[in-house]
């Protein structure tokens, strides 16, 4: 039968699979939508080593949580039209979840099951489905004994999905409640500010020394005494820590205290001392460098097909 742009465009938008792959699959199967699925996923587990080195950037943050355990993973496909695809989100969930059993290590990740079939086996089944490539870039999982790992999705497409996904770990014995909404606002300053570390001593050696070494230079340009540049650089790291550090930052809630001072006013609400003991960000796609896609092309070369 006669292959529509319609019924091309409706398995696409039901397996996120690129357009040409799409066409195949319905030429293959006499335009019939299920075996035409089951095509694409046949074929496309033989490509999922070829896709590998193709660049995927785009995709989803996803977070689950148990108790007081919360996981936060970054799956990445090639573009973003996936990264909207009901099955793509399914699969991120999904992750998300199977990494909260873990330690949230690469290896473990990988190995943790999905409805009884591994991670990486569960992303090459979708490379079929899809046609394209996905790759699990990283995860990490959080716990306290007492207290709670609050968490918060930026640019969110559902409760557990997101652009930017933040968890924040608080220890206290204090009220769960209270304890959850003052890490959600702590884990939303994190969203926006992009931290360095919690705290000074967290940050690496290598990057203080880097921008000592630019503070230096750049104070020497000026041409003033050693003694005066040596205040001014002692000024410049001074202030580079209070605006890389999470504890010293000024609160985008409030825009007064400092983190630190407002979770310890929030002490009060909850009832008891609390704890920062650590947080985790991903943002979506950060560090890769990104390739540009040209649709159009892709649409004319399809319909020349």
């Amino acid at each position: 039968m006669a292959i529509t742009a319609s019924m091309v465009k409706e398995l696409r938008e039901k397996t996120g699979a690129g357009m040409m792959d799409c066409k195949s699959a319905l030429n293959e199967n006499n335009g019939d939508m299920e075996a035409a699925i089951d095509w694409l996923r046949k074929k496309g587990v033989a490509k999922a080593d070829k896709k590998a080195g193709r660049t995927a950037a785009e995709g989803l943050v996803g977070v689950a949580g148990s108790g007081n355990t919360a996981a936060v993973v970054e799956v990445n496909s090639e573009t973003d039209f996936v990264a909207r695809n009901d099955g793509f989100q399914t699969l991120v969930t999904a992750v998300a979840q199977a990494a909260l059993g873990t330690d949230g290590s690469d290896a473990a990740v990988n190995a943790a099951a999905i409805d009884g079939k591994s991670v990486e086996d569960t992303i090459k089944d979708a490379i079929g489905t899809i046609g394209e490539n996905i790759q699990f870039r990283r995860a990490a999982v959080m716990s306290v004994e007492n207290g709670v790992v609050a968490s918060y999705l930026h640019n969110a497409v559902n409760d557990s999905l997101g652009k930017i996904g933040v968890l924040v770990a608080l220890e206290s014995t204090g009220d769960a409640a209270a304890l959850s909404t003052i890490g959600r606002q702590v884990a939303m300053h994190i969203a926006a500010t992009n931290p360095l570390a919690a705290t000074k001593d967290e940050i690496s050696a290598e990057v203080v020394e880097r921008e000592k070494k630019f503070f230096v230079e750049s104070a020497r340009e000026s041409g003033k005494p050693e003694e005066i540049i040596e205040k001014m650089i002692e000024g410049r790291m001074r202030k580079f820590y209070e605006e890389s550090c999470l504890v010293s930052q000024t609160f985008v809630m409030d825009g007064e205290n400092t983190v630190e001072q407002a979770i310890k006013n929030a002490e009060k609400e909850v009832g008891a001392p609390i704890t920062l003991k650590g947080f985790v960000r991903f943002g979506l796609g950060e560090g890769i460098e990104k390739q540009e896609d040209d649709f159009a092309a892709e649409v004319a070369a399809m319909n020349k097909a």
